[in-house]
């Protein structure tokens, strides 16, 4: 049902209901109203015949006479409530009458001295109001019907009733129209809180109106602003919680209260393995135990502490905190990297112990035989030669460590310049051919004419090719060591080869870490530290190069190194 009907279906029953309540409120009113007048005039009426009722007058004679010069049925009683005069009846009909001593308008006005009743009346047939005056000489009542007051009260609610249907009419009409002046705005209103409410907050009320209308189209202009407003702000504050959730390390996982994940970041999902779309329940996350509890206790508003655990391979700590809204947020932390490093780290100690620990003993064995001033001088001086041999492999361990350290520490910077690459590799042969020279090796230099030069620290490039180069001679038996240069769109390649006893291609990718040997029996005899490579790849590293290795067991090693060109 529309607007207009609505307010005139309401008119029509308030102006009927209104029209009721004053024939049926007003015609009780008007009838207790003439009830009461008429109660008086008869009481004076009473008094009045009283006055002329005296001890030797013909109560008969007076009951009619007043009654016709008053127009009321006039009845005298005397004290034992026999009728000695009624203007209605004559003698014989008078002596039927009932006593009339306990009639309620009698009692009254025995009690009172003025009595009233309204009652039928079966002599006369019909509804009377009596009212008695108590005399000496009995009762004196006088009454009336009640037909006439009551057609005086019908016909006042027929009044009523007419000037009600008129103004039903009137109202009627000026409900239509005032209905469809307010109809109309109202529809546009609504109207536009739909498009508001479907999201089209750019839709604005185009009324002009007076009054409460006009303010209620004004208040939903302003209502469509703040709400256009705020869900802008609300968007960028989403955006830049989504940008910050993004931003951190740690996988972030939010619940609501019937556990339905509503938000989770790329970090969680690529820790989790989880691809599924926003929002889904958390039977679709990894069933681990850790998180699983983490997830509950977080429903449940507890706090979980962080906990390690093992999801696709990689290590995590796992916490949660309850919201105070309901649900919970569960954070993952990958803590791969750190729990490598920290076996790396305890790797490198017991290395370095271990690497140490065999000089050490040499030396101090040594050292505690020199002692005994009985041994002769050859040995003497034999033992002297590997307590020197050990410290300085002692000694070179140290220096590789620190050199190792303040690369990796940052405290050394490369100062680039161009470099001659022949000149370096001129160097750097000369100084290893007495050990190439001692195994019979062929140093081989092929430096490429449109790759002789590079951009490196010449410092850092000299170390560079002097720890590939003696490698390359430290592990070959027989045949040549050979440093080439090529030139790509990428920048200089140096490539050391030798012809030595290889590298299985298990081995391959962790032979630039620290003290990682193929055959550490082998690589100590040979007296190397173990640290070369890891120097050379963290040297390349600070020039923003590559390293890369190729070996076939049996056939020989190549190391080759991008450097800038």
């Amino acid at each position: 049902m529309t607007l207009a009907r609505r307010l005139l279906a309401g008119s029509l029953v308030v102006v009927m209901a209104l029209v009721a309540a004053i024939v049926l409120i007003a015609g009780g009113r008007l009838r207790d109203r003439l009830v009461e007048e008429k109660r008086d005039e008869l009481a004076r009426a009473g008094r009045a015949i009283a006055l002329q009722w005296q001890p030797g007058t013909d109560p008969e004679m007076l009951a009619h006479r007043a009654g016709d010069a008053l127009g009321y049925r006039v009845t005298l009683i005397d004290t034992l409530g026999v009728v000695v005069g009624d203007a209605e009846f004559g003698p014989e009909a008078r002596r039927r009458l009932e006593n009339h001593l306990n009639r309620p308008e009698i009692v009254e006005a025995r009690n009172r001295g003025l009595g009233a009743s309204r009652r039928h009346s079966a002599s006369a047939g019909d509804d009377e109001l009596y009212v008695a005056q108590r005399h000496p000489l009995g009762y004196v009542r006088v009454s009336l019907t009640t037909r006439t007051l009551d057609e005086i009260v019908r016909g006042a609610q027929r009044d009523v009733l007419v000037s009600g249907l008129l103004a039903l009419l009137g109202a009627l009409a000026l409900t239509s129209l005032f209905a469809r002046s307010i109809s109309q705005p109202v529809v546009e209103l609504r109207d536009v809180a739909r498009a508001i409410a479907a999201g089209d907050l750019h839709r604005r009320p185009a009324l002009s109106a007076p009054g409460e209308v006009g303010d209620l189209a004004t208040a939903l202009h302003r209502m469509a602003e703040q709400l256009a407003t705020r869900l802008d702000a609300l968007e960028a504050d989403d955006q830049l919680m989504t940008a910050v959730l993004e931003s951190l390390e740690e996988g972030i996982i939010a619940l609501d209260e019937r556990g339905t994940v509503i938000r989770i970041n790329e970090r969680a999902r690529s820790l989790l393995g989880v691809s599924t779309p926003l929002p889904f329940p958390r039977e679709l996350l990894p069933r681990d135990h850790t998180l699983r509890e983490a997830i509950e206790s977080a429903l449940a508003g507890a706090t979980t502490p962080s906990a390690e655990a093992s999801l696709h391979e990689r290590t995590v700590a796992v916490a949660s905190r309850p919201l105070g809204t309901g649900g919970g947020v569960v954070t993952v932390l990958d803590l791969t990297m750190l729990r490598r490093l920290e076996t790396i780290r305890r790797d490198f100690v017991a290395n370095v112990s271990h690497e140490l620990k065999t000089p050490l003993t040499a030396v101090s064995g040594y050292a505690e035989t020199l002692l005994d001033d009985g041994i002769p001088g050859d040995q003497r001086r034999r033992f002297v030669e590997t307590i020197r041999e050990n410290a300085t492999r002692m000694q070179r361990i140290v220096d590789d460590l620190l050199d190792l350290s303040r690369i990796e520490s940052g405290g050394w910077r490369p100062n680039v310049a161009q470099v001659d690459v022949g000149g370096v590799v001129n160097d750097v042969f000369t100084a290893i051919q007495p050990a190439a020279a001692a195994k019979h090796l062929a140093l081989v230099s092929a430096v490429a004419p449109d790759a002789t030069h590079v951009r490196v620290d010449p410092t850092a490039f000299r170390q560079i090719l002097t720890n590939l180069v003696e490698n390359a001679v430290r592990y070959t038996r027989e045949g040549s060591v050979t440093l080439r240069t090529r030139k790509t769109d990428e920048g200089v390649w140096v490539d050391v080869s030798d012809t030595g006893i290889g590298i299985a291609s298990e081995h391959l990718p962790r032979i630039f870490e620290r003290f990682y040997r193929v055959d550490a029996g082998r690589s100590r005899a040979e007296g190397g530290t173990g640290l070369g490579l890891a120097i050379v790849r963290h040297l390349v590293d600070a020039h923003g190069g590559r390293i890369e290795s190729t070996s076939a067991v049996g056939r020989g090693t190549t190391i080759s190194v991008l450097l800038p060109g």
